[in-house]
């Protein structure tokens, strides 16, 4: 069984590659997400690549591979499954699951997840919109435009936030800004680089070029 350490740094590997699709994931950016030092990842990137895990090129960087992929994505289903379910189930805030579900992710039986997963309906999505991978390591992951993309003055359906920090949920569900629900955004300025968005039944709220990139959208 891996250990949790290497569960962290495959899933990291695996949303870098999926930010940025195609492209190699550097030492330093696995670094600066797991918050450990350039050499401590180095050195661990090295015994992924010994075990098959993942391809390592010094000065390239790191992509997974078949068998490096199919774990991260279990780990991924684990994380998001125990999201919802904690949502869902245990009546916890959405801004407020993402580090239990970091500690559950590495402990919870798949007797317990199987079950977990008939009681929310086999789930495509948890409560932030990112999408669930099925037991066979199948993920979904629509072509969702952010709100620096989308067409202005048309109302949109929120799909996904990939920013999961507290205090940037809770602005967003302060001004009605959460999966499901609809929006508009008014306007666009790329000297200040902010974004003016309307929530239906919200209160409009002014976001800054990063922080709108972290919001999808589909019509």
């Amino acid at each position: 069984m891996p250990t949790s350490t290497v569960e962290d740094y495959l899933k990291c590997i695996y949303l870098e590659q999926e930010a940025v699709p195609g492209k190699d994931v550097s030492t330093g950016q696995i670094a600066a997400a797991l918050q450990v030092a350039p050499g401590t990842a180095t050195s661990m990137v090295k015994t992924l690549a010994e075990t098959g895990l993942v391809e390592y090129a010094p000065y390239s960087g790191v992509q997974l591979t078949p068998a490096g992929r199919k774990l991260a994505t279990h780990v991924l289903r684990r994380h998001r499954l125990v999201e919802l379910f904690l949502v869902r189930i245990m009546g916890m805030n959405w801004s407020e699951v993402h580090g239990e579900a970091e500690v559950l992710e590495h402990v919870i039986s798949e007797r317990l997840l199987d079950r977990m997963d008939e009681m929310l309906g086999h789930p495509a999505a948890d409560p932030h919109g990112d999408p669930i991978p099925t037991a066979g390591g199948e993920i979904a992951n629509p072509d969702y435009a952010n709100l620096l993309e989308c067409e202005l003055g048309r109302e949109l359906v929120l799909a996904r936030v990939t920013d999961q920090r507290q205090d940037f949920l809770r602005l967003l569900e302060r001004h009605g800004l959460m999966p499901g629900n609809r929006l508009t955004v008014s306007a666009r300025d790329e000297l200040s680089e902010t974004v003016n968005v309307c929530p239906v039944g919200g209160d409009p709220l002014q976001l800054g070029y990063h922080a709108a990139s972290r919001v999808l959208v589909e019509n």
